[in-house]
């Protein structure tokens, strides 16, 4: 597949729930790919790219023009988020009051944030749980960290269609908390997998990468 393939199911996705297409952004997620082909895509006019480890993102800022909108999406240790923080556009992976304070602690350095849910409950992944992120958003703003939605990522299933009852969860959650909460539009869901359905079921943002770049690139 392609950026441009993924682009165009994104945009049928959304017609197909009588939405913008232009109310999607796709992140394109260049873990462990290199720098000659993130540029690729940077030349046809790609601005949004996300990446999970903070080492891989530190290492390719540097590589690329500055009016890349760097998204961080992974889990991030305290200790590595002044690296973050400096070059990332959004970080969707704010999980904990621990990261809260860290995320919030230089006032020079404002950056948003999304606060990640564990919609599945599931043990092995960050997140906090459902009824939870209004308590952790609740920090996060007292904290003077700007939380711009939610994030989220489905179990893993045989079937995408089966992560919609997932999907249609957060952004339930995400409908609620911006009712009582400015600001709070985003909503990132959807990966390779799953995005279509993602898009159907509200996502401002999909954050996809082996789709464009190919399994064995």
């Amino acid at each position: 597949m392609s950026y441009r393939m993924v682009a165009d199911r994104v945009a049928g996705a959304a017609a197909r729930a009588g939405r913008d297409p232009g109310e999607v952004t796709l992140i394109v997620i260049t873990k462990g790919r290199d720098v000659a082909r993130i540029r690729e895509l940077y030349d046809q006019g790609i601005r949004d790219f996300g990446e999970n480890r903070a080492q891989e993102l530190a290492s390719k800022v540097g590589e690329l023009p500055g009016d890349v909108r760097w998204h961080f999406v992974g889990p991030l240790q305290t200790n590595k988020v002044n690296r973050v923080r400096a070059s990332t556009h959004l970080l969707h992976s704010l999980d904990r009051p621990r990261l809260v304070r860290a995320w919030a602690r230089d006032p020079s350095r404002r950056v948003p944030a999304l606060a990640q849910v564990n919609i599945g409950g599931e043990a092995q992944k960050h997140g906090a749980a459902p009824d939870e992120v209004e308590e952790l958003v609740e920090m996060a703003l007292s904290a003077g960290v700007e939380v711009k939605g939610l994030m989220a990522m489905a179990p893993r299933v045989d079937h995408p269609e089966e992560t919609r009852p997932y999907f249609r969860r957060l952004r339930e959650l995400s409908e609620r908390l911006a009712g009582r909460y400015d600001g709070m539009g985003e909503l990132s869901m959807g990966m390779t997998e799953d995005y279509e359905v993602a898009v159907e079921e509200g996502a401002t943002m999909v954050r996809v990468g082996r789709a464009i770049f190919g399994e064995g690139s």
